[in-house]
């Protein structure tokens, strides 16, 4: 399916992502941190925005919203679950809720943890999902309102799909994320090689994400957490997942 997948940094290290359908020339956004950035970005391509997507309802993904809301006449659209912390929505969708947008028909994906009412976007005919402040790259969100268990429960949900789906988080954390793995596995070849290639991203400028899902699975410490390597590197052999899950969310709030 044509489309064009647009990175737009907003504030000190969020992202917004806009998903152009050319086949309907249907515009959607994903987050909403900064109104200006995005609707000089449409208006530099000339493209109208018709959806409005919020996976939670923290002000750096939400403050936006209004404005592009009545500068284009966009469908806002987020958890019903946080209704009553989001913007005004158009329309209030739930876990397992399917969106018809164009040409793609998008799948919600419940994922609390980082807060009550999270959720992922994930758009499977073009191969993309919006995780927000879940699945990051190379980590995991805070558990400011949620536990171990939940936020576990949702990357287990997102690691799920395809492993060619492009993760598309909600900010510029991977070089942290991965120089937090590194403390926790510093021999692990697979996690010096993306350090290697993140290191010379950032250095260039250029955003981490997306990333393919296989990779995340690969080297993220927060989808490993069933592996034996991750518990003998946390000194915890035989702990199961939830145990290693919870002292690694642990130390990376202290790192």
């Amino acid at each position: 399916m044509p489309y064009e997948l647009v990175t737009i940094p907003c504030l000190a290290d969020n992202y917004a992502w806009l998903v152009h359908d050319d086949g309907t020339d249907t515009t959607v956004l994903v987050d909403a941190p900064d109104a200006a950035p995005v609707l000089g970005e449409l208006h530099a391509r000339g493209w109208k925005l018709s959806h409005i997507l919020l996976t939670h309802h923290h002000a750096d993904h939400t403050q936006g919203a209004p404005m592009l809301e009545a500068a284009t006449g966009a469908r806002l659209i987020g958890a019903a679950d946080d209704a009553d912390r989001l913007p005004p929505l158009t329309e209030a969708v739930m876990p397992g809720d399917l969106i018809p947008i164009g040409m793609q028909t998008v799948e919600v994906i419940g994922t609390p943890g980082h807060t009550r009412g999270h959720v992922a976007y994930h758009f499977p005919q073009t191969g993309l999902l919006f995780s927000g402040d879940s699945l990051m790259g190379w980590g995991c969100g805070r558990l400011f309102e949620g536990s171990p268990a939940q936020m576990l429960d949702s990357l287990h949900r997102l690691a799920a799909l395809p492993g060619q789906t492009r993760v598309c988080s909600g900010h510029e954390y991977t070089l942290n994320n991965g120089r937090f793995a590194l403390s926790i596995e510093p021999g692990n070849a697979a996690l010096a090689a993306r350090m290697a290639t993140v290191q010379m991203q950032r250095a260039a400028g250029q955003p981490t994400l997306p990333v393919t899902l296989d990779e995340e699975r690969a080297t993220n410490p927060f989808l490993r957490a069933a592996t034996a390597e991750l518990a003998a590197a946390l000194q915890m052999p035989g702990a199961d997942e939830l145990a290693v899950f919870t002292e690694l969310r642990a130390r990376k709030d202290r790192f």
